[in-house]
C-alpha cells in the first residue's frame, strides 16, 4: 500500500483537468467564429471603414450610431422586422400547436405523419425560398392559379412584387417552414404530461377546454418559453428566405434590420455602417430577450 499521497493527486488532478481540456477546442472554436466578430463588429462600427477606401480607417465614436437614428430607411427596416417577429412567431406557435396536438392523437399512419412534419424544417432555406417563389409567379404560380380557379381573385397578384404584399407572402413562407419546430417541442411536451392527469380531470367531469387550459398548458409551458425564445433570435436573424426571394425588395418593402446590415456591408462595402446597424440590432434583441425572459419566468412560477 503506497502510502505517498503525490500518485493519488496527480489521478485527482487528472480528473479535475480532463473536462476542460476536452472543452477546450469547442470553446476555442466558438471564440474564434462567434465572439471575435462580435467584438470585430463592435470595434469597426465606432469607425468610417469602407472597404474601397481602405486607408480611410477612422475613428468616428458614436457618428454611425447617430446617423443610423436619422436614417429613413433604418426606420423602415425597423417597423419591418418588428412586423416580421410579432406575426410570424405567434402564427408559427399556433400552427406548431394544433399540429402537436393532432399528432399526439392516436391514429393510422401515425409514426409516418410525425415523419413526415419535419419535411419543411428540414429542407434548405434557399430550396424553400425558390420553391415558393415558384408558388408565388404572377404569371404560373400555383397560388395564382387556385385562387383564381376558386373564383377569389378576378386576376393574378404578383405577390412579391406588390410592396403591399411582398412582405407577408414571406411571412407566410416563414410560417411554413418553422412550424415543425414547435410541433417537435410541443410533441415532446405533452408527452411527458402522465395521462392520469387527464383521467382524474374527466372523472372529476372537467371538460376538454377545461383540461387543455388546467393540465396541457401548464404542462408545456416551459417547453412554450424555451421554443419562443430559441424561435425568436432565429426568426429576428433570418435574412436567407428573404434575400433570395426578393433581395429586400420591391424597394425597400421586405427590408429587416438585419438585411439592411447585411447589404450595407456586403453590398455597399461600408462595414462601419453596416456594423453598427448590426451592433444596434444586437442589444435591441438583447433587451427583448431579457424582457421577455422576465415576464416569462414570472407566469411560468
Amino acid at each position: 500500500m503506497q502510502t505517498s499521497t503525490g500518485p493519488v493527486s496527480k489521478a485527482a488532478l487528472a480528473r479535475n483537468v480532463l473536462p476542460y481540456a476536452l472543452l477546450s477546442p469547442a470553446v476555442l472554436v466558438t471564440l474564434a467564429i462567434v465572439f471575435f466578430p462580435m467584438v470585430q463588429a463592435a470595434w469597426m462600427s465606432l469607425h468610417d471603414y469602407v472597404l474601397w477606401k481602405p486607408k480611410a480607417f477612422t475613428f468616428v465614436g458614436l457618428k454611425n450610431f447617430w446617423a443610423a437614428l436619422q436614417d429613413e430607411v433604418f426606420w423602415i427596416s425597423f417597423r419591418h422586422t418588428v412586423i416580421w417577429i410579432c406575426l410570424t412567431i405567434p402564427a408559427q406557435l399556433l400552427l406548431g400547436l394544433a399540429t402537436a396536438l393532432l399528432l399526439n392523437q392516436r391514429f393510422p399512419w401515425r409514426p409516418l405523419a410525425r415523419a413526415l412534419i419535419i419535411i419543411p424544417w428540414a429542407l434548405p432555406s434557399v430550396v424553400i425560398a425558390l420553391m415558393w417563389v415558384w408558388i408565388y409567379d404572377a404569371n404560373y404560380g400555383v397560388l395564382n392559379e387556385f385562387l383564381l380557379r376558386m373564383n377569389i381573385l378576378k386576376s393574378s397578384i404578383p405577390w412579391l412584387a406588390d410592396p403591399d404584399t411582398a412582405l407577408y407572402a414571406i411571412i407566410l413562407t416563414l410560417t411554413w417552414q418553422g412550424f415543425p419546430f414547435f410541433a417537435v417541442m410541443i410533441l415532446a411536451g405533452l408527452q411527458s404530461i402522465p395521462k392520469s392527469y387527464y383521467e382524474a380531470a374527466a372523472l372529476d367531469g372537467a371538460s376538454t377546454l377545461r383540461q387543455f387550459w388546467h393540465i396541457t398548458l401548464p404542462g408545456i409551458s416551459g417547453v412554450l418559453v424555451t421554443a419562443v425564445l430559441l424561435r425568436t433570435i432565429w426568426v429576428a436573424n433570418s435574412i436567407d428566405v428573404i434575400y433570395v426571394m426578393t433581395g429586400g425588395g420591391p424597394g425597400y418593402a421586405t427590408y429587416t434590420l438585419p438585411l439592411y446590415a447585411f447589404v450595407k456591408a456586403r453590398t455597399n462595402l461600408d462595414f462601419g455602417y453596416g456594423s453598427a446597424l448590426a451592433v444596434m440590432f444586437t442589444l435591441m434583441l438583447l433587451g427583448l430577450v431579457i424582457v421577455y425572459l422576465r415576464r416569462a419566468g414570472k407566469a411560468v412560477n
